[in-house]
């Protein structure tokens, strides 16, 4: 977990520098407040979107929330909210994310931060709402699932959380980055071990004669996939815990891809932006989904958002990359922020990166560590509240996350963040503690 500097403009001069009071404003007091109304207004970049879809099975939901506000009637709490939903086994898990997992998020900021701490706050509360939107899903008693990657922009700062397979892909400052990652079993060695320990059967599907064939998958219910959201009939160690990423974008902006599996089933993130390149976004997305679908043909529902932060209206075109794209470059190019970095000059503060930064990442699936926070996030949550679904503890209702907890280090059982009764037998299930599915054979069909 990552924490970062926090300063407060203004507050320079040793407090009361009002009008009413008779004295005056001291000059440095002014010049920090240009600064900060100069950033501010440097933070707000242009921003331009257009969607594409081509429908095979109608699977693919999307959202596209430009003009969305943290605080109703306060432009300056405003953000933009773009989705990508790739149901399985119908469309139930994909069109009920959609429409709850925004409100989710938001239920579980707490109210009245400033924009520094509900950026800063905004990766627990995902986590938190993916968990949430699962669980109530469930009580929808559908055996459908559905990929998300969900992406909040706020000024230059972009936050992705992603579980599944759809994609999302930044290309700034000449490089590509990818922020989002495949959920899939063949991917990661990782998830595997994850999903077997946790009492899952992973495995190809068997044929006659013994042969194994396809993709790993995930038994019973034959998932590809490792997290979504739903999948009810597979297990709950397919679990809804997403990765997130959040980075900071230089005043150069960039574009976003985001889209699902139809697309990068065909194209890598480096042809599907060189084939977009120098077209708005609208033209953009329809060419990358032409260009898959002439590629493989329609062989799944492809959907594509492009999202393009910074340019001119007008001077849509994005710049020829030089750089190698890939992991490699997005690893070496970030750094985690630690607490020491509040030590550091205020004045950095104010300063625009001239490459993406990173601010957070992480994608591990246990709750016991995503819901946890460092100082200062952690004071941001309420303590005697639910971190998962929100309700209100009485102080010896709550269940620690850390109950049962095998991590080392000085967590203790009696540390907070509190879950709910329902929330806390939700995660053990997630972890393998509540067997609740009987296994069945790999010769059965397969969801994905």
């Amino acid at each position: 977990m990552s924490t970062r500097s926090k300063s407060v403009p203004g507050s320079l001069g040793g407090g009361s520098g009002s009008a009413a009071g008779g004295s005056a404003v001291p000059l440095a007091v002014l010049l920090r407040r240009e600064v900060v109304s100069e950033r501010t207004a440097a933070e707000r970049p242009d921003l331009q979107h257009g969607f594409f879809n081509q429908a095979k099975k109608g699977e693919d939901f999307f959202l596209l929330k430009p003009d969305c506000e943290r605080l109703p009637g306060v432009p300056s709490s405003s953000f933009s909210a773009f989705g990508i939903f790739d149901g399985h086994n119908g469309s139930g898990a994909a069109i009920y994310t959609k429409e709850n997992l925004l409100n989710n998020i938001l239920s579980a900021v707490p109210a009245d931060l400033n924009r520094e701490d509900w950026l800063a706050a905004l990766p627990r509360a995902m986590v938190a709402a993916f968990v949430k939107t699962d669980k109530d899903f469930q009580t929808k008693a559908r055996s459908s699932g559905t990929t998300v990657t969900f992406v909040i922009i706020d000024g230059l700062i972009v936050t992705v959380a992603s579980v599944g397979d759809s994609r999302c892909v930044l290309e700034a400052e000449g490089s590509i980055y990818h922020l989002s990652s495949d959920h899939r079993f063949d991917a990661s060695k990782e998830e595997v071990d994850r999903v077997t320990e946790a009492g899952g059967d992973v495995g190809r599907l068997n044929v006659v004669g013994g042969a194994e064939i396809g993709p790993l998958r995930c038994w019973p219910g034959g998932l590809c996939l490792s997290r979504s959201i739903g999948d009810q009939d597979v297990g709950e160690f397919i679990v809804p815990v997403p990765l997130v990423k959040q980075v900071k974008l230089s005043t150069a902006g960039g574009r976003l891809i985001i889209a699902s599996d139809g697309v990068w089933d065909a194209l890598t993130a480096e042809q599907a932006l060189n084939c977009s390149r120098g077209l708005p976004p609208e033209a953009a997305a329809e060419h990358v989904v032409k260009e898959a679908v002439h590629s493989k043909g329609l062989r799944d529902d492809t959907t594509c958002i492009v999202v393009d932060l910074g340019h001119e209206k007008g001077n849509p075109a994005m710049p020829a990359h030089k750089k190698q794209p890939g992991m490699g470059v997005f690893k070496n190019m970030f750094r985690k922020k630690t607490s020491s970095d509040s030590s550091c000059h205020s004045d950095r503060e104010y300063m625009d990166p001239d490459v993406v930064e990173e601010i957070f990442e992480d994608e591990c699936a246990f709750l016991s560590r995503r819901l946890d926070s460092e100082y200062p996030v952690r004071n941001m949550f309420k303590l005697f509240i639910c971190a998962i679904c929100q309700v209100e503890l009485k102080p010896n209702q709550g269940i620690s996350v850390h109950e049962d907890s095998s991590q080392p280090g000085n967590l203790r059982r009696w540390d907070g963040p509190f879950l709910c009764q329902s929330c806390q037998e939700k995660k053990e299930a997630m972890e393998g503690k509540r067997r609740s599915r009987d296994s069945s054979s790999r010769n059965s069909g397969s969801s994905e």
